[in-house]
């Protein structure tokens, strides 16, 4: 049962809807996002009470959401649910490993759920019996990635579920929630939501992201998301909010359509073609397989390759990666996610320059050879498809150049300028077959080539 008789506070509306829950500079919002923007690639981790049974129930696999969603999709009764949390006892967690294995991938940020839509909480709440306390696990993982992000400089941020299916209070409650009874009350809600967020914000130290999710159901509306805004920057004032706090998120584009609080959009499974331009701050998450808690049967694996053009993909188009993890209930990560987190870590040893702290690509138009990123006077070239006869055509008005493979920045690449823009001269075979990178450093001001920025303009010759 949820523990709602030691909340009694009362959530605080602001007049009007659209005031912004904290007064911030446009320099202020710019340096707390400096870290995000430069970061590029983080994990996230769907870990909780759902990965025992694994996407099964009554015998049968589910189809569909049936990792994390499967209280949802199977419509469990909360009684039923409860016996999977004597069952969570994961003594194979190991805090140390999973950071290792995320900044080996070159990972700079991990968003864990500490509390899904079931309401469970990976944490020792005061608040509530349903989460860590009421399972044989007497650990608290959370403390435990604290402590090695901390030590292995990577920041930690967790996932937050705003619509809760298990809390009696949630005005939305399941027909199958048979454990609640009463009348649902949301201002008793938002405040048990708030309690339990004091908890994560100043048991663990300074907190990079809160990711909300959850919150397109009714009973959330903008003036809660800007009241939250406010009493979670009121607690920790650097840390970075995502959009889905407010009510504006256009589906899975994850982007606002009006003006919302938080500070950045989150697509899920699927990257922009172009972006959102400058100033705009995004970030994609998506899965390595199909579902995003831990799900036995779910063994459709994208590739190494996709991964990491997933990765670039991002990167050249101004965003950032999220990719997730969904460990077992006995806290280890499944055998595919750690092969190709491995060999995602290869390429990024040899390659993560072109991916950190950089911006989009200048060129407007589809390279059909790869991608490019850009930082400051040099732009990386992330070639998917090696040119056969050697002559790599990047889209540049004449301009003064050196180029070389990022992995051999001794040995420099002849260029030559022609009508169609700079082609590069490169070795027989590429180094990577799934991206290698060209580096190209520019003297002066980087202007695309003439029918790239389609205004009609001859190159012009030096």
């Amino acid at each position: 049962m949820v523990a709602v008789a030691a909340i009694t506070a009362r959530s605080t509306l602001p007049v009007q809807g659209g005031e912004l829950a904290v007064s911030t500079t446009p320099a202020q919002n710019v340096d707390r996002l400096s870290w995000f923007n430069a970061a590029r690639f983080g994990m996230f981790i769907h870990w909780g009470v759902y990965s025992v049974p694994a996407g099964e129930w009554a015998g049968k696999s589910m189809p569909d959401h049936g990792g994390e969603w499967i209280m949802e999709d199977c419509k469990i009764p909360v009684s039923e649910y409860a016996k999977f949390a004597p069952q969570f006892h994961p003594e194979q967690f190991n805090a140390r490993a999973w950071v290792h294995m995320a900044t080996n991938a070159g990972m700079k940020y991990i968003v864990i759920t500490s509390k899904h839509h079931d309401g469970f909480a990976m944490w020792r709440s005061d608040l509530s019996e349903w989460g860590i306390r009421a399972t044989p696990f007497e650990r608290d993982p959370l403390k435990e990635l604290a402590d090695e992000c901390r030590h292995a400089g990577i920041r930690l941020c967790f996932y937050y579920s705003i619509m809760d299916w298990h809390h009696p209070h949630w005005p939305e409650r399941r027909a199958w929630n048979d454990t609640a009874s009463g009348t649902p009350d949301m201002e008793r809600y938002v405040a048990y939501m708030k309690g339990q967020l004091k908890e994560l914000l100043s048991r663990y130290g300074p907190i990079g992201i809160l990711w909300f999710d959850g919150e397109w159901e009714k009973p959330w509306t903008h003036a809660h998301a800007v009241d939250l805004h406010r009493y979670v920057r009121s607690l920790q004032p650097d840390i970075i909010i995502n959009n889905r706090i407010d009510k504006v998120r256009q589906g899975m584009g994850g982007m606002d359509k009006g003006q919302g609080v938080g500070d950045y959009g989150t697509p899920e499974q699927e990257i922009p073609a172009n972006g959102f331009g400058p100033g705009v701050t995004w970030e994609s998450c998506m899965t390595m397989n199909n579902t995003w808690g831990y799900r036995k049967d779910d063994h459709k694996w994208k590739s190494t390759q996709t991964l990491i053009r997933n990765l670039i993909d991002c990167a050249s188009t101004g965003g950032n990666y999220l990719l997730n993890i969904g460990p077992t209930a006995e806290g280890l990560f499944p055998d595919a996610s750690i092969v190709r987190l491995e060999e995602i870590g290869d390429w990024m040893n040899q390659n993560g320059e072109a991916i950190y702290d950089t911006t989009a690509s200048p060129f407007k138009q589809e390279i059909t050879w790869g991608r490019c990123t850009q930082k400051g006077d040099k732009l990386f070239l992330h070639v998917y498809n090696w040119p056969a006869d050697g002559r790599l055509l990047a889209p540049l008005l004449n301009q003064k150049v050196k180029a070389w493979l990022l992995r051999t920045p001794g040995r420099k690449l002849k260029c030559k300028d022609t009508p169609e823009g700079l082609v590069i001269q490169l070795p027989a075979s590429a180094p990577d077959k799934i991206a290698s990178v060209i580096v190209v450093q520019v003297t002066g001001k980087i202007l695309p080539a003439a029918h790239e920025r389609g205004d009609g303009t001859p190159a012009q010759k030096r």
